[in-house]
């Protein structure tokens, strides 16, 4: 995703063919003979080969903010592919991974060469502090896009923590490592299994001390009983205080794990999310999961705040930049389509599997909210298969044109996130209303094509979120994409 990362696996700023003019020149200009220009003709086919732009890397990127799009604007519809209440997996779920395994892939190629690591670490911390910032902006509480058009935040309740600081922290840690350790990367990594694992065996180290760091705080830590106020106006639970008993360690339900203890001592409770998925869990509704009326005997902590993209559960996730940085080296060093989707496939597979065994053994389940190790696994594996399918139709089958609309948005991503995922083009839309706010031509399109066609609220929403959301950013992605226009940090 183009959140603060380069998106070209180009050599440089020129582009695949007038790299390879330049070169085709040159050997003109040098007429050494015809074996000479054959022998460089040959070169400057490989380093069109080189450098020529893997477009499965755009599309895998397009399509994890069309899932964005399409869980955020159509879950609340079909709850079944919003995030899990707790442990599973849903479609949902599979967004911030998918974000943090691209990013990685991008870091490998960006910081491919590094001629000044002064100059490479403070590009680093400026595009750090750039997504930090839009992060704040969008997800703090000052944008309250897209149906509520006043804007502003009480510093008292700021949310510090979202989508993009969490690909900050992470963006800045893997490319960081992969910028200091430029020196003791190898050009060429030598035949074997493992060998690429060893070359590049800094980066992996860095996954592994974030994966420690996770797992011994996560089941040593000890959980205090702790309790919060609940906010929200016109409830009958407004106002009330709770408390809410642990007096454990090594939890992994919703009320006393480690993850949630420190970012209440961290952020402090008032400054974390307080729309937690687990309320549409089977302990707070009958409905579950969908969302309902709470239950009689529900426990306290349903009404709790809890912050999904935390410190402790965003250490983890730097694992997922990893497994995608890895990825990216693979795509670097390996020169065929056979040697990279062998290695893609496998480590893909692996992974998969190991994240499932953990599950259903009941030994670490597949959480996001948590970020659990088996989460890391499973959505990393199912990451590297995804691309891999993708780079067999697209970049080895060339079957592109299908998926142009995906590749455009990928180019794009940080607009179509802000303007699309993060409601800020309909916002403005819905700015200009007749008589009231509910009278935009936003919600006249979703009431009266959609709604009232279909007969179906659910259906109406779902067929707005495909064509007026996800196919009008693939057409504008591809007319900017056609113009020149991105949009990067």
């Amino acid at each position: 995703m183009e959140k603060g990362q380069e998106i070209a696996a180009s050599d440089g700023e020129k582009g695949p063919e007038q790299h390879a003019i330049d070169v085709a020149h040159v050997e003109h200009a040098d007429g050494e003979g015809e074996d000479m220009g054959k022998e460089r003709v040959a070169v400057a086919e490989e380093v069109q080969r080189k450098s020529k732009r893997v477009a499965a890397l755009d599309a895998f990127r397009g399509l994890t903010i069309v899932i964005m799009i399409l869980v955020d604007d159509g879950g609340g519809a079909y709850e079944r592919i919003d995030h899990s209440p707790w442990n599973g997996c849903t479609l949902a779920d599979f967004v911030m991974p998918f974000f943090l395994f691209i990013v990685g892939v991008a870091i490998a190629f960006a910081l491919k060469r590094v001629p000044n690591i002064g100059a490479a670490v403070k590009k680093i911390a400026l595009r750090t502090l750039k997504m930090l910032f839009w992060g704040v902006l969008l997800q703090g509480g000052y944008s309250h896009a897209p149906d509520d058009l006043s804007y502003g935040v009480d510093m008292k309740k700021i949310r510090w923590c979202g989508i993009l600081q969490r690909i900050a922290l992470v963006y800045f840690v893997v490319a960081l490592i992969e910028a200091f350790t430029t020196k003791v990367r190898p050009t060429t990594v030598r035949s074997g299994p493992c060998a690429i694992f060893d070359a590049y065996r800094w980066q992996w180290l860095g996954g592994f001390i974030s994966f420690v760091i996770y797992l011994v705080t996560t089941f040593s830590l000890y959980v205090p009983d702790w309790s919060f106020v609940y906010h929200n106006d016109g409830d009958v639970n407004d106002g009330k205080q709770f408390t809410v008993q642990c007096g454990v360690r090594a939890s992994l339900d919703q009320a006393c794990n480690a993850v949630g203890y420190i970012d209440r001592q961290v952020w402090g409770i008032n400054h974390l999310y307080t729309q937690p998925v687990w309320i549409r869990s089977k302990d707070c509704t009958f409905s579950s999961p969908n969302m309902g009326p709470l239950r009689a005997d529900a426990p306290a902590w349903c009404l709790a705040p809890f912050e999904p993209e935390g410190l402790l559960s965003s250490i983890s996730s730097i694992l997922s930049g990893t497994i995608g940085i890895h990825y990216g080296h693979v795509l670097i060093h390996f020169k065929t389509h056979k040697e990279r989707l062998k290695h893609w496939l496998l480590m893909g597979f692996a992974l998969l599997v190991l994240g499932i065994i953990l599950h259903f053994t009941n030994a670490i389940p597949i959480n996001k909210q948590l970020y659990s190790f088996s989460y890391v696994c499973f959505t990393g594996g199912a990451a590297g298969i995804v691309l891999s399918a993708f780079y067999i139709l697209i970049d080895v089958w060339g079957l592109r044109t299908p998926f142009l609309f995906l590749e455009w948005i990928g180019m794009n991503a940080m607009l179509v996130f802000v303007l699309g995922a993060q409601g800020i083009l309909a916002a403005f839309v819905n700015g200009w209303y007749y008589e009231s706010p509910d009278k935009s031509l936003v919600h006249w399109i979703v009431k009266h094509v959609f709604v009232n066609v279909w007969h179906s609220q659910r259906l109406g929403t779902l067929l707005y979120v495909i064509f007026c959301e996800i196919v009008f950013w693939g057409v504008a992605a591809g007319v900017l994409h056609k113009l020149g226009i991105y949009w990067k940090l």
